[in-house]
Parts: structure tokens; sequence; C-alpha cells
């Protein structure tokens, strides 16, 4: 049911939070089944004490978590991390110049409409089609249709490079 209710599709997950203070996480259930202890301890057959025991138990955790992962994503970091990936891109031939502005620009407003690329670049809605063209064969953009905005996409072989705390870099050892 929480899985559901959180939808947070599987990149964090409530269960680390729990696993790590089982015996807790079980204390606080069990309690939540006694019946209430007397006439202030809520309206119904079981104890309203022990549910907000439990709540608190569960938000505290779910905050931990949340933190956890903030640490392994370094999300203040990332905008840096994308860029650089362009510069070294660029700088190789592997993407054209002022393809980072594009991702720059997308990173700060969530999506950009296909129509805005060739202003925001200074540059022929040709030459602006090719920078976008490249971004999205790379696999660093995305877009549901050919006339939809442009999104930021994050594919699994950039994954160590977006994310290093999250998936760190494979080593053959």
């Amino acid at each position: 049911m929480l899985s559901e209710a959180l939808d947070t599709g599987a990149v964090w997950s409530a269960a680390r939070g729990l696993a790590r203070n089982d015996s807790a996480y079980k204390e606080h259930l069990a309690q939540c089944d006694l019946p209430r202890r007397n006439d202030l301890d809520g309206r119904g057959s079981l104890s309203e004490e022990a549910l907000a025991s439990f709540t608190r138990f569960f938000l505290e955790t779910c905050i931990d978590q949340v933190n956890f992962m903030e640490s392994l994503m370094q999300p203040d970091r990332l905008r840096t991390r994308i860029l650089l990936w362009a510069e070294e891109e660029i700088r190789v031939n592997k993407l054209p110049p002022k393809a980072g502005a594009v991702l720059e620009a997308i990173l700060y407003r969530g999506e950009l409409p296909r129509g805005d690329v060739a202003g925001l670049l200074g540059l022929t809605p040709r030459h602006a089609r090719r920078i976008v063209s490249e971004l999205l064969g790379r696999g660093v953009l995305s877009s549901k249709g050919p006339r939809d905005p442009l999104l930021l996409a994050f594919p699994a072989a950039l994954a160590s490079r977006r994310m290093p705390g999250l998936f760190p870099e494979h080593t053959d050892e």
C-alpha cells in the first residue's frame, strides 16, 4: 500500500529505513493493534496514542531516507556534472558547440519548446535543429513527439556521471 501511495518510481523507498530499524518498526506496528488505554486515548477501540507514535516514527524514518538519498544524488551538483559532460563532449567534437546552453536552459526551466532553441542560441532554426537532434540522439534529451517540448533525460550510460553516489563507475579489478 505504501509503495503505491508514495509512487517514487523505485528511486526512493521507505523500506530501506524501516529495514534498518526492523525491531522498532515491528514494535510500533504491534503497539498500534493494542486496545485503547483509557478515555483519553482516542475514540475507537484501538490506541490512538500508539498510532500517533507509529506515524511519528514512520515520518522520521522517511525524512532520514530522503536525507540519505540527497547525500547520494547531490542534486546541488547535478548542473555542474551535466555541463561538464557537455563541455567535454564539445571539446572532442562529439557534440556541437552551444549544446550545453540547451541543457542548461532545460535544467532551469524544466522543459524547452523546440521553437525557443534558435533564439536561445542565436542561431538559425536549421542549426538549432541540428543541435537538438544530436542531443536527442545521444539520449540526453527526450520529447514525447516531434512538436512537443524538450525534456532532460537520464540515459543509463551516463548514470555514473549524473549521479555518482547512486551509480558508482564500474571498474574491472
